[in-house]
């Protein structure tokens, strides 16, 4: 019963920091000048399973759980997209502005995307306790 509940806390967890990431990737997405130099790097969230233990592995074969977690969240190291702006005061000699590579509309339907399984993990979360909750009504009588 705590192994859902983990799972889910840390699903909501990682999306709530991918919701983060690409929100700020979204925002940044016109940025030619950080206080690091240069344009804004896209940022990606890296995701991985760790297994969960004292799952249903001990109960049944074959059957475990895994609980996703942020390995990193890593800066894009393509070179940005140059656009030739030659009035643009981050215009380089020959005119062009570095801007970075973000892709609104994939940005947008990534962060839709992280909002729906947000969104699917709080579903989990009230199905379970509504599960829970005619488990001891049935145990109580």
């Amino acid at each position: 019963m705590f192994d859902v509940n983990e799972i889910v806390a840390n699903a909501m967890s990682v999306m709530r920091t991918r919701v983060n990431t690409l929100a700020s990737n979204i925002a940044n997405a016109e940025t030619t000048r950080t206080a690091e130099g240069g344009p804004y790097k896209r940022r990606d969230v890296v995701q991985v399973a760790q297994a969960v233990e004292g799952n249903f592995g001990s109960v049944l074969d074959e059957v475990s759980l895994s609980k996703p977690s942020v390995a990193a969240i890593v800066e894009d190291q393509t070179p940005p997209r140059q656009v030739y702006q030659p009035g643009h005061p981050d215009a380089n000699p020959e005119g062009y502005v570095s801007y970075p590579n973000i892709n609104i509309v994939e940005s947008m339907t990534d962060l839709m995307s992280a909002s729906k399984q947000y969104e699917a993990n709080i579903t989990v979360i009230k199905t379970f306790q509504n599960f829970a909750r005619r488990a001891i009504d049935i145990i109580s009588g």
